[in-house]
Protein backbone atom coordinates (compact mmCIF):
# COMPACT_ATOMS: atom_id res chain seq x y z
CA UNK A 1 0.00 0.00 0.00
CA UNK A 2 3.09 2.70 0.65
CA UNK A 3 4.38 2.01 -2.56
CA UNK A 4 1.26 3.07 -4.18
CA UNK A 5 0.50 5.94 -2.11
CA UNK A 6 4.29 7.49 -2.79
CA UNK A 7 3.72 6.60 -6.15
CA UNK A 8 0.15 7.80 -6.59
CA UNK A 9 -0.70 10.74 -3.98
CA UNK A 10 2.62 11.67 -1.75
CA UNK A 11 5.89 11.64 -3.94
CA UNK A 12 4.84 10.70 -7.72
CA UNK A 13 2.30 14.13 -8.23
CA UNK A 14 5.39 16.67 -7.57
CA UNK A 15 7.96 14.65 -9.57
CA UNK A 16 5.33 14.16 -12.52
CA UNK A 17 4.79 18.14 -12.05
CA UNK A 18 8.63 19.13 -12.18
CA UNK A 19 10.00 16.85 -14.74
CA UNK A 20 6.71 16.05 -16.94
CA UNK A 21 8.13 12.91 -18.04
CA UNK A 22 8.25 11.97 -21.77
CA UNK A 23 7.64 8.34 -22.21
CA UNK A 24 8.56 6.56 -25.32
CA UNK A 25 9.02 2.67 -25.73
CA UNK A 26 6.88 1.55 -22.65
CA UNK A 27 5.21 -0.93 -24.77
CA UNK A 28 8.73 -3.12 -24.84
CA UNK A 29 7.99 -3.44 -20.99
CA UNK A 30 6.82 -7.24 -20.77
CA UNK A 31 3.50 -7.05 -18.64
CA UNK A 32 4.53 -9.62 -16.56
CA UNK A 33 7.28 -11.97 -14.77
CA UNK A 34 10.48 -11.13 -14.65
CA UNK A 35 12.11 -8.60 -16.05
CA UNK A 36 15.32 -6.52 -15.40
CA UNK A 37 15.14 -2.63 -15.90
CA UNK A 38 18.68 -1.54 -16.76
CA UNK A 39 19.28 2.49 -16.77
CA UNK A 40 22.03 4.83 -17.46
CA UNK A 41 22.47 6.49 -13.80
CA UNK A 42 22.57 10.80 -13.75
CA UNK A 43 20.80 11.91 -10.29
CA UNK A 44 19.36 10.73 -7.28
CA UNK A 45 15.44 11.33 -8.52
CA UNK A 46 16.43 8.62 -11.43
CA UNK A 47 15.09 5.35 -9.70
CA UNK A 48 12.06 7.28 -8.30
CA UNK A 49 11.15 8.49 -12.23
CA UNK A 50 11.31 4.68 -13.05
CA UNK A 51 8.94 3.65 -10.51
CA UNK A 52 6.63 6.64 -11.33
CA UNK A 53 6.55 5.10 -14.87
CA UNK A 54 6.22 1.75 -15.00
CA UNK A 55 2.92 0.49 -14.13
CA UNK A 56 3.95 -2.42 -12.12
CA UNK A 57 6.05 -2.46 -8.70
CA UNK A 58 10.19 -1.65 -9.39
CA UNK A 59 12.70 -2.88 -6.52
CA UNK A 60 16.09 -1.58 -6.07
CA UNK A 61 18.72 -3.11 -3.98
CA UNK A 62 19.89 -0.23 -1.94
CA UNK A 63 22.92 -0.50 0.45
CA UNK A 64 22.18 -0.88 4.05
CA UNK A 65 23.24 2.79 5.26
CA UNK A 66 20.33 3.75 4.07
CA UNK A 67 18.06 1.95 6.47
CA UNK A 68 20.31 2.52 9.70
CA UNK A 69 21.89 5.91 9.21
CA UNK A 70 20.84 7.96 12.61
CA UNK A 71 18.71 11.54 12.49
CA UNK A 72 16.00 13.07 10.96
CA UNK A 73 17.20 12.10 7.09
CA UNK A 74 18.19 8.52 8.09
CA UNK A 75 14.78 8.17 9.53
CA UNK A 76 12.91 9.70 6.17
CA UNK A 77 15.18 7.29 4.30
CA UNK A 78 14.34 4.39 6.24
CA UNK A 79 10.72 5.19 5.61
CA UNK A 80 11.13 5.74 2.20
CA UNK A 81 13.20 2.58 1.46
CA UNK A 82 10.77 0.55 3.65
CA UNK A 83 7.56 2.03 2.23
CA UNK A 84 8.69 1.63 -1.51
CA UNK A 85 9.47 -2.29 -0.61
CA UNK A 86 13.12 -1.62 -1.38
CA UNK A 87 15.70 -4.50 -0.29
CA UNK A 88 18.56 -4.06 2.15
CA UNK A 89 22.39 -5.60 1.63
CA UNK A 90 25.52 -4.97 3.18
CA UNK A 91 28.20 -3.92 0.35
CA UNK A 92 30.84 -3.41 3.17
CA UNK A 93 31.92 -6.59 3.04
CA UNK A 94 33.73 -9.00 0.70
CA UNK A 95 30.22 -10.95 -0.21
CA UNK A 96 28.98 -7.40 -0.84
CA UNK A 97 28.39 -8.66 -4.77
CA UNK A 98 27.01 -11.78 -4.35
CA UNK A 99 24.96 -10.90 -1.92
CA UNK A 100 23.71 -8.37 -4.22
CA UNK A 101 23.18 -10.57 -7.27
CA UNK A 102 20.69 -13.39 -4.86
CA UNK A 103 18.95 -10.55 -3.40
CA UNK A 104 18.59 -9.37 -7.44
CA UNK A 105 17.55 -13.51 -7.84
CA UNK A 106 15.23 -13.62 -5.19
CA UNK A 107 13.39 -11.09 -6.16
CA UNK A 108 13.09 -12.35 -9.78
CA UNK A 109 13.07 -15.90 -9.43
CA UNK A 110 9.30 -14.73 -7.42
CA UNK A 111 8.09 -12.76 -10.92
CA UNK A 112 9.08 -9.57 -9.69
CA UNK A 113 10.57 -6.78 -11.52
CA UNK A 114 14.42 -5.68 -10.72
CA UNK A 115 15.69 -1.84 -11.17
CA UNK A 116 19.54 -2.11 -11.89
CA UNK A 117 21.71 0.99 -12.67
CA UNK A 118 25.05 -1.19 -14.41
CA UNK A 119 27.06 1.58 -14.01
CA UNK A 120 26.77 1.11 -10.31
CA UNK A 121 26.89 5.18 -9.29
CA UNK A 122 25.26 8.25 -10.63
CA UNK A 123 27.91 9.83 -13.61
CA UNK A 124 29.86 12.65 -12.36
CA UNK A 125 29.15 14.51 -16.19
CA UNK A 126 26.42 13.13 -17.65
CA UNK A 127 28.43 10.96 -19.68
CA UNK A 128 28.16 6.97 -19.74
CA UNK A 129 30.42 4.64 -17.84
CA UNK A 130 31.23 0.73 -18.43
CA UNK A 131 28.78 -1.33 -17.52
CA UNK A 132 29.16 -3.39 -14.26
CA UNK A 133 28.54 -7.30 -15.22
CA UNK A 134 26.32 -8.09 -12.19
CA UNK A 135 22.99 -7.83 -14.55
CA UNK A 136 24.06 -10.11 -17.17
CA UNK A 137 25.16 -12.34 -14.64
CA UNK A 138 21.86 -12.39 -13.24
CA UNK A 139 19.77 -12.16 -16.65
CA UNK A 140 21.56 -15.39 -17.43
CA UNK A 141 21.43 -17.06 -14.51
CA UNK A 142 17.31 -16.17 -13.88
CA UNK A 143 16.40 -16.16 -18.14
CA UNK A 144 14.69 -12.58 -17.36
CA UNK A 145 14.83 -10.47 -20.35
CA UNK A 146 16.77 -7.12 -19.79
CA UNK A 147 15.15 -3.69 -20.96
CA UNK A 148 17.64 -0.92 -21.67
CA UNK A 149 16.58 2.30 -20.26
CA UNK A 150 18.02 6.23 -21.33
CA UNK A 151 17.32 8.76 -18.56
CA UNK A 152 18.15 12.13 -19.36
CA UNK A 153 17.14 15.37 -17.92
CA UNK A 154 16.84 14.36 -14.03
CA UNK A 155 20.41 15.65 -13.76
CA UNK A 156 18.52 19.15 -14.22
CA UNK A 157 15.46 18.10 -11.75
CA UNK A 158 17.78 17.24 -8.95
CA UNK A 159 21.40 19.06 -9.72
CA UNK A 160 24.06 17.07 -8.08
CA UNK A 161 25.39 19.44 -4.45
CA UNK A 162 21.93 20.89 -4.82
CA UNK A 163 19.36 20.61 -1.93
CA UNK A 164 15.96 21.30 -3.42
CA UNK A 165 14.59 19.73 -6.53
CA UNK A 166 13.90 22.29 -9.73
CA UNK A 167 11.86 21.87 -13.15
CA UNK A 168 13.02 20.53 -16.06
CA UNK A 169 11.87 18.25 -18.74
CA UNK A 170 12.15 14.61 -18.20
CA UNK A 171 12.53 11.82 -21.08
CA UNK A 172 12.41 8.58 -20.85
CA UNK A 173 12.88 5.60 -22.96
CA UNK A 174 12.89 2.08 -22.99
CA UNK A 175 14.03 0.11 -25.47
CA UNK A 176 13.66 -3.51 -26.86
CA UNK A 177 13.75 -6.88 -23.90
CA UNK A 178 17.08 -8.42 -24.41
CA UNK A 179 17.83 -12.18 -24.03
CA UNK A 180 20.91 -13.81 -22.69
CA UNK A 181 21.82 -16.80 -22.18
CA UNK A 182 25.13 -18.67 -19.83
CA UNK A 183 27.63 -18.23 -21.23
CA UNK A 184 31.34 -18.21 -20.11
CA UNK A 185 32.89 -14.88 -18.55
CA UNK A 186 34.50 -13.10 -21.43
CA UNK A 187 31.16 -13.75 -22.82
CA UNK A 188 29.59 -12.08 -19.81
CA UNK A 189 32.18 -8.63 -20.29
CA UNK A 190 31.00 -8.66 -24.08
CA UNK A 191 27.64 -8.76 -23.12
CA UNK A 192 27.26 -6.15 -20.26
CA UNK A 193 29.82 -3.52 -22.98
CA UNK A 194 27.03 -4.35 -26.13
CA UNK A 195 23.93 -3.66 -23.49
CA UNK A 196 25.45 -0.30 -22.58
CA UNK A 197 26.72 0.45 -26.19
CA UNK A 198 22.61 0.39 -26.95
CA UNK A 199 22.13 2.40 -24.14
CA UNK A 200 24.71 5.04 -25.16
CA UNK A 201 23.65 5.14 -28.80
CA UNK A 202 20.21 5.82 -28.02
CA UNK A 203 21.47 8.34 -25.79
CA UNK A 204 23.61 9.86 -27.73
CA UNK A 205 26.04 10.84 -24.64
CA UNK A 206 29.68 10.03 -24.76
CA UNK A 207 31.25 7.00 -23.54
CA UNK A 208 34.22 6.70 -20.95
CA UNK A 209 35.80 3.09 -21.31
CA UNK A 210 36.28 3.34 -17.18
CA UNK A 211 34.25 2.66 -14.17
CA UNK A 212 32.48 5.71 -12.83
CA UNK A 213 34.12 5.35 -9.38
CA UNK A 214 36.75 5.24 -10.34
CA UNK A 215 37.21 8.30 -12.57
CA UNK A 216 38.95 11.62 -11.47
CA UNK A 217 38.25 14.83 -12.74
CA UNK A 218 40.80 15.58 -15.24
CA UNK A 219 41.70 11.71 -16.01
CA UNK A 220 41.29 10.27 -19.42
Amino acid sequence: MSYWFLKYVLVGPILRLLGRPKIEGLQHVPKDGPVIIAANHLAVVDSLYLCLVLPRRLTFIAKQEYFTEGGVRGRINRWVMNATGQVPVDRSGGSAGSDSLAAAIRILENGGMWGIHPEGTRSPDGRIYRGRTGVIRVAMHTGAPVVPVVLSGTDRVNPRNRRFLRPAKVRISFGRPRYFLPADQQAVRRATDDLMADIVRRSGRPYVDCYAATFKTGAH
